[in-house]
């Protein structure tokens, strides 16, 4: 077969702190090596503190609700429909400022390790923890 269907009910969905990861596409669901894609839900006032993907390029797209995207050290709000695109090893963050939660849909590519994801938490470096 040269694809794969994915339900909703077949999503591998794992709970955090700060919200859901439900991974669409991944090496190990799809045997993707290009692409990652993540339905990603943030409760309301909680957020993916600063980070980083060193070998991944990124782009997120708000799908419902609304948040607080850094690049660096520079910050915008993003509605329904807005996206960003994250360069590889650039530093960023997204937190949840409305009263609902926030689904996003984020694809990074290639794939990185056998999750097809690494992220670099810099969250407690300078000067990133002063930011926010």
């Amino acid at each position: 077969m040269k694809g794969k269907f994915i339900t909703s009910a077949q999503v591998d969905r794992e709970q955090l702190d700060w919200g859901e990861l439900g991974w669409i596409s991944r090496p190990s669901t799809t045997g993707t090596t290009d692409i990652t894609v993540m339905e990603v839900t943030l409760k309301p006032g909680m957020g993916h503190n600063f980070h980083k993907h060193p070998r991944q390029e990124e782009v997120i797209t708000v799908l419902s609700g609304q948040i607080e995207q850094w690049l660096e050290d520079q910050k915008q709000i993003l509605k329904p429909g807005d996206s960003i695109f994250i360069d590889a090893d650039v530093v960023h963050a997204s937190f949840n400022t409305g009263a609902a939660p926030a689904k996003l849909m984020v694809v990074l590519g290639p794939c990185d390790g056998e999750g097809g994801y690494v992220a670099v938490d810099v969250s407690g470096e300078e000067p990133w923890a002063s930011l926010r």
